[in-house]
């Protein structure tokens, strides 16, 4: 850099940037996928079936995308301003951005854009992220960034960030992050064991894990509110403006996801008790009773037998089994009337 007249640290490459982060985009290309493949087949399934079938596998591939994409996702807490910053260390140059946090379970990502993006004789587009997830030691990317000479509201942000800045943020963001992708993972299984139940004949059962479904994901989203909200309040000054956070699309998806599942699985519970028929139908499960099987609490359960009268047995059979049979309905029937022999 000293050849091109510039003394001091300074980032020189242009780090380039995808719209989307890569992670969340393999999930949903995954399950994209899974949905056009199911759309494929719709064709051969008769009747209203074909339309109750579609309903819950977009339900159920909505549910299980949301959960392992917000897991993944640096939009849980959210900030941007626009500001007059200074740009390189150990100058006296200011530019105009806008600087944007992004703040997930497993580290920030930090946005630096100009405004024009063309100052100072060089294009201002940044996007920088520092985590803390297991296996990564936030304070060296932190150094390796000071190496690198980063700008200096992506350097201003993240060290508030660190282990050892006074603002404390580390410690309650890293644990709010970890037990909460931690309830994520517990809801992403009940997920799973929903829809394995949901394909049997134990439809109660699928709903109550639905509704574990959601109360894991809203018990997630309770603890992040909570562990984020202890944290000592630390005032973010990148250049003449104030940056404040707020919950991001992540945190609102994870709601509206984990109250449908509360709502379909008290829905499948209700159905169940009051109109067991019509959700057997819904999920394309025989309806039908066992003509010689009834259901008699009383007796037993289930699967207890109701045995039938001997006159229903006699009106019902063409050829007596033997010689007694016929003299035995005649008894049970008409036992006063003179044609009948003793």
């Amino acid at each position: 850099m000293a050849a091109f007249g510039h003394t001091f640290p300074f980032y020189g490459g242009l780090k380039p940037t995808f719209p989307l982060d890569t992670t969340s985009a393999i999930i949903i290309t995954v399950f994209l996928t899974a949905l056009v493949t199911f759309i494929v087949i719709l064709p051969g399934i008769r009747g209203k079936t074909r339309l109750f079938w579609l309903l819950r596998v977009v339900t159920s591939l909505f549910i299980g995308a949301v959960i392992l994409a917000v897991n993944f996702s640096s939009e849980w807490s959210v900030g941007q301003v626009s500001t007059n910053t200074s740009y390189k260390a150990f100058s006296s140059e200011w530019i105009r951005a806008d600087v944007g946090l992004q703040v997930g379970l497993g580290g920030v990502n930090i946005t630096l854009t100009g405004t024009p993006v063309q100052q100072l004789n060089e294009t201002i587009s940044y996007n920088e992220e520092f985590t803390w997830h297991l296996g990564k030691n936030y304070a060296e990317e932190y150094a390796k960034a000071l190496e690198k000479g980063l700008p200096d509201p992506v350097l201003y942000l993240a060290e508030k960030f660190t282990p050892s800045s006074p603002c404390g943020l580390h410690r309650q963001y890293r644990l709010a992050g970890y037990y909460t992708s931690a309830i994520l993972w517990v809801a992403f299984l009940c997920w799973l064991l929903a829809n394995v139940m949901l394909s049997m004949p134990v439809l109660l059962y699928g709903g109550h894990m639905l509704l574990a479904t959601g109360a894991f994901q809203l018990l997630a989203l309770l603890f992040f509110s909570t562990a984020t909200a202890l944290a000592p309040p630390c005032t973010l000054h990148p250049g003449t403006a104030t940056l404040h956070t707020r919950h991001g699309p992540a945190f609102w998806i994870t709601l509206t996801s984990g109250l449908l599942c509360v709502l379909l699985g008290l829905a499948v519970a209700v159905a169940n008790r009051l109109q067991p028929h019509r959700l057997k139908a819904f999920f394309n499960q025989s309806a039908g009773e066992d003509p010689v099987l009834d259901w008699n609490p009383e007796e037993g359960g289930l699967l207890s037998p109701r045995y039938r009268s001997m006159a229903e047995s006699c009106e019902s059979q063409d050829i007596p089994l033997s010689e007694a049979s016929p003299e035995a309905c005649c008894k049970e029937e008409c036992p006063r009337e003179p044609g009948c022999a003793p």
